[in-house]
């Protein structure tokens, strides 16, 4: 089989808004979700904002699963394959749960649990572990919490390739629907803001202090952040029978790993990447025409990424912008975030901003980052970059239907 594979259903729940009207409506209007932490003790850090998802309440988004039961990065992932759901009104399909899985990306699962788990072993050593506390632990939940908070009974994964995780999630489903191993899958990633995530990114000097400002002449590094994030995808016959409304068509996806180092990017394994992605779409670079980047704001990915891109393009760089500018660095769910907005781009004619600009990087000539205000323009095929640590890169291709 080799069926065509559409996005019906999206669902963040993000720093800057949750369900898919308010996120829509906060990245048309560049908002930024960056606050002071409230998650943990910042004493100490330099670095005292995070993209937290405050008001967050996950009795109010989930049906069947007890929130005493699961971690905060579980919850996250169960309430957006909920919103997902719901928006692409799909509520009736889990009644044919075989054949509908799940794919979950994250980078550190429940690191919040860790760290709690941590705080019991320090104090008191391992015979006095909290037996329910443990049970939250294995990152696997992630995916697990979806399929039973959906009553589902398919494939259900989680794929632990950190930044670029949900990415990974997005090509794995394309597959398993195009072969017929699976009929409808829900997909994203998700990762809970945490004190030693946010300590290990500033003992690599990758934090910024105030503000994520990629491609910026004097951008600083990452703001840490969480959230979860969920795409709802089918066939497109599928979607035809049910009437369904068709945000984007997924058209490929490529895949390297180079473990060259264990955090510089690669900007050649890069361009690599993009070469597959683009052949395995059967696009040729003239025809993207907005790459949503990954964009972290640190000198080395922003600069590895945009000469991977010059490589690629050549001298027709299309728009590339960061939602990570607002959102902060989302960890494993973080190409699931840029997947929804290249979905809005197609289907709602809109480029995502790179907000906090000032300054193009005069290093990067012809870069055009869609600066501070969303731009009117509909592309018809984009582009979504996932750069993740050991050079696991994964670049996903999205286009408008025809």
């Amino acid at each position: 089989m080799n069926r065509r594979v559409v996005v019906t259903g999206l669902g963040p729940v993000s720093s800057i808004g949750t369900g898919i009207e308010a996120f829509t409506t906060a990245l048309r209007a560049g908002r930024s979700g960056i606050t002071p932490i409230a998650s943990f003790d910042t004493t100490g850090f330099r670095t005292e904002r995070a993209g937290e998802v405050h008001g967050f309440e996950p009795r109010r988004m989930v049906t069947r699963l007890d929130p005493e039961d699961w971690g905060r990065s579980s919850l996250f992932a169960a309430a957006a394959a909920r919103l997902a759901l719901s928006d692409a009104q799909a509520t009736d399909v889990p009644d044919r749960s075989d054949r509908f899985g799940v794919c979950m990306g994250t980078t550190s699962g429940e690191s919040q649990v860790v760290e709690r788990l941590t705080e019991q072993w320090l104090a008191h050593g391992y015979p006095h572990t909290t037996p329910a506390l443990a049970r939250q632990l294995p990152a696997g939940r992630v995916a697990e919490a979806v399929s039973r908070e959906l009553g589902l009974k398919g494939t259900t994964l989680t794929v632990s390739t950190a930044c670029s995780a949900s990415n990974y999630a997005l090509g794995y489903a394309f597959d398993a629907i195009a072969t017929g191993e699976q009929d409808y899958m829900m997909v994203g990633g998700a990762d809970s803001v945490c004190r030693w995530a946010h300590a290990g990114f500033y003992r690599l000097g990758a934090l910024a202090a105030e503000r994520c400002a990629p491609f910026d002449r004097d951008r600083a590094g990452v703001i840490t952040a969480e959230g979860g994030v969920a795409l709802f995808l089918e066939s497109l016959d599928s979607a035809r029978e049910r009437g369904a409304r068709v945000y984007c068509e997924v058209l490929g996806y490529g895949l390297t790993c180079d473990a060259k180092h264990p955090t510089a990017p690669d900007a050649a394994s890069v361009a690599r990447c993009m070469r597959l992605a683009h052949r395995d779409a059967g696009v040729k670079p003239d025809e993207v025409g907005f790459i949503c980047a990954h964009g972290t704001a640190t000198p080395a990915n922003d600069s590895a990424e945009y000469e991977a891109v010059r490589e690629v393009f050549g001298d027709r760089l299309p728009p590339m912008s960061s939602v990570k500018s607002m959102l902060g660095h989302t960890m494993g769910a973080a190409s699931g975030f840029s997947a929804v907005a290249g979905a809005l781009a197609i289907s709602s004619g809109f480029l995502a901003p790179t907000i906090n600009h000032v300054t193009t990087d005069p290093a990067m000539p012809g870069l055009d980052v869609v600066p501070n205000e969303a731009r009117v323009e509909r592309p018809r095929i984009v582009q979504v970059n996932g750069f993740a640590f050991g050079g696991n890169n994964a670049i996903t291709i999205l286009g408008r239907l025809a």
